[in-house]
């Protein structure tokens, strides 16, 4: 059995054992299974069963690894993403009014569309066509975005008539907590500690348990019924007009924050030739599209790669067998379902803002000096969280893009997708 498991992953090829891929699993795991608490409060909201959602959650993150070690041979973690379940929630559900089933099918079309560019060069054809600057800024905006909702959800930021916006009470305990969450992930990931933002967010509802604003409910069980959101998209009702510009957000966020990470984690594994290919990109590519819809039959928004699967690479993953044992962990996560459900908003929101800030990071990537692309991507870094709508803020920024382009007399030089995606912004501001 040993001698099989190592010649299916090709440990010795990739100077790795089973033993360093189980310590690399088990790292990456400890990285991104804040998903698993944060993701259920935020689908909650919604209107979705946060007990279902917490066992979908881990469903689709564990057939998602299973999927990327099995078929492309990579040690990357996948799990739901953060960003689009906040999209999917405060603003497909929230601001505009659609229901989390109809909600749910037009992640499912996002991804059958983000599937079928991954299996064609439509993929690398948009990834080309899209200028750099305005990659960059979707995620850098997308970070912004989480980083509004975990002030606001630790009440860190209220509403104020006359400015908008006031800093919270500070005296208030579940405000405390959320800003000493944050301030507690920061220095352990400082300190280059493993699994930080794990820790903070179990550290604080530890706190919050011990001064009474919690009850504790035990902490392993059978998992909760995933009957409530199982199967329940609504694909017809998201074959909406209106619904056009929705998928697209989805589909174009999920598409630039998979391959990055993909191609970030590659380079750090050695998994890159001296000409800059990647082993099996193209097959680590197609799992990666293949569950980011599969994940809506468990109730969950788009599962894309996570970029915490270079703290496992850096302890030595190198195949797929590391992404095994992190879907190993996420079905054996499924029976912990008291500890994830007493979790507070306050232990998240440290979460949140830490990772919006990580997601900023992209900025200094950012070609300064060049006004015509930089503009553009700043709109878009702004307004994301302004109008509290990716797909808002990404239209914005496309639309002040060609603006710039033809005013400055380089209409020749706007790529085909580029003018793709402006044609359909501008038909969202005229039609919907």
């Amino acid at each position: 059995m040993k001698q099989l498991v190592e010649d299916f992953f090709r440990l010795k090829e990739y100077n790795t054992s089973i033993q360093k891929e189980l310590l690399a699993g088990f790292t990456t795991f400890v990285t991104m299974a804040y998903i698993v608490f944060v993701n259920p409060q935020i689908m909650a909201l919604a209107g979705m069963d946060q007990g279902a959602v917490f066992v979908g959650t881990c469903i689709a993150a564990a057939l998602a690894c299973l999927l990327m070690g099995l078929f492309a041979n990579w040690p990357v973690g996948l799990a739901p993403g953060m960003g689009l379940n906040a999209f999917f929630t405060f603003t497909v559900v929230g601001e505009l009014g659609y229901s989390w089933e109809i909600a749910l099918g037009s992640v499912f079309l996002a991804g059958i569309l983000f599937f079928l560019m991954s299996v064609t060069r439509l993929r690398s054809w948009m990834i080309d066509s899209i200028p750099l600057n305005l990659r960059i800024a979707m995620g850098a905006g997308v970070g912004l975005f989480i980083g509004f909702i975990g002030l606001k959800s630790g009440g860190i930021i209220v509403s104020n008539d006359a400015t908008f916006l006031k800093l919270g009470d500070l005296s208030n305990q579940e405000t405390l907590l959320a800003a000493l969450g944050f301030l507690l992930i920061s220095v352990l990931a400082i300190r280059k500690v493993p699994g930080a933002i794990l820790i903070g967010v179990l550290s604080t509802t530890l706190l919050a348990l011990v001064f009474g604003m919690i009850q504790y409910n035990g902490l392993v069980s059978m998992p909760p019924s995933l009957e409530p959101v199982f199967l329940k998209l609504d694909i017809l009702g998201a074959l909406n007009i209106s619904m056009i510009t929705i998928v697209m957000s989805f589909l174009f966020v999920n598409l630039f924050d998979t391959t990055g990470t993909l191609l970030g984690v590659a380079n750090r594994a050695n998994l890159v030739d001296a000409e800059g290919n990647a082993d099996n990109l193209d097959k680590a590519l197609k799992a990666d599209s293949s569950v980011s819809f599969i994940g809506t039959f468990f109730g969950c928004s788009p599962v894309t790669s996570y970029v915490e699967s270079s703290a496992g690479v850096e302890a030595g993953g190198r195949t797929g067998l590391t992404a095994i044992f992190i879907g190993l962990f996420f079905i054996l996560t499924m029976f912990l379902s008291p500890l994830a459900l007493i979790v507070p908003a306050s232990a998240t929101a440290g979460a949140l803002i830490y990772v919006s800030i990580l997601m900023l990071s992209g900025m200094e990537k950012l070609n300064w000096s060049n006004m015509i692309d930089l503009l553009p991507a700043l709109i878009i870094i702004v307004m994301i969280p302004l109008t509290f709508s990716i797909a808002d803020g990404i239209a914005l920024g496309f639309l002040s893009y060609v603006v710039l382009k033809i005013g400055y007399g380089e209409i020749t030089k706007i790529s085909s997708g580029a003018w793709f995606l402006t044609l359909i912004f501008i038909s969202k501001f005229i039609f919907l």
